[in-house]
């Protein structure tokens, strides 16, 4: 998975690059807040982002609260990574945007599990998100079949969005997931096949069954 570390001491930046390769992420790295800010809001953006608070030209706690207030399309899990240590810059880290919250120096295990945590969380986001994508597809299928349909007074058929005459099976299985198994009504066999059937000299007893 993709991940941004947005870091302007150089050591600690290539200590976090070092460890991340080592567990298979793919790195983007910069020195400033500004530019994180850039690479988070584009739409091939990585999901995961560790900000320095303390950072050239935008920190990290207004990258995380610029981010909240504008929230792009794709998910992001922000990590906050800051020498502060007291219960309010915590506070005021997670209520401005951050998802966790690191304390330099940072533990590795600490920052492994806190990575690990973040991508459950994008993979149930997406996950989420592919699942309201669905509904919404299908919920656009049935609003199409709650407008007015033309249907042929003769035979019945319905006449779809491009013009061509299908029957009505056919067009609802082709705007829903609905299929159809087809019967025959006991009207249609006393007024239509038991007629055919007698035009071809069959008995009584080939109607069992039929009404």
């Amino acid at each position: 998975m993709r991940i941004l570390i947005a870091e302007d001491d150089p050591v600690c930046r290539r200590v976090l690059e070092a460890a991340l390769l080592k567990w298979d992420y793919e790195v983007t790295a910069t020195a400033d807040g500004l530019a994180a800010l850039e690479i988070l809001q584009q739409p091939d953006a990585p999901p995961l982002a560790i900000l320095d608070w303390t950072m050239p030209r935008l920190d990290g706690l207004e990258v995380c609260q610029r981010l909240r207030g504008a929230p792009p399309a794709h998910p992001l899990y922000l990590i906050l990574l800051t020498a502060r240590g007291e219960r309010a810059d915590l506070v005021a880290g997670l209520e401005g945007g951050a998802d966790n919250y690191l304390i330099k120096p940072f533990d590795r295990d600490e920052l492994r599990a806190s990575l690990h945590v973040g991508r459950r969380m994008i993979d149930m986001q997406r996950a989420l998100a592919e699942r309201v994508q669905q509904l919404e597809e299908v919920l656009s299928r049935v609003k199409q079949l709650q407008g007015l349909i033309p249907i042929c007074s003769y035979c019945k058929k319905v006449r779809d969005d491009g013009n061509y005459w299908q029957q009505v099976d056919a067009y609802v299985a082709a705007h829903t997931q609905a299929r159809f198994s087809h019967g025959i009504c006991p009207e249609c066999v006393e007024r239509v096949v038991k007629p055919e059937l007698q035009t071809h000299g069959l008995s009584g007893a080939s109607f069992a069954g039929l009404s």
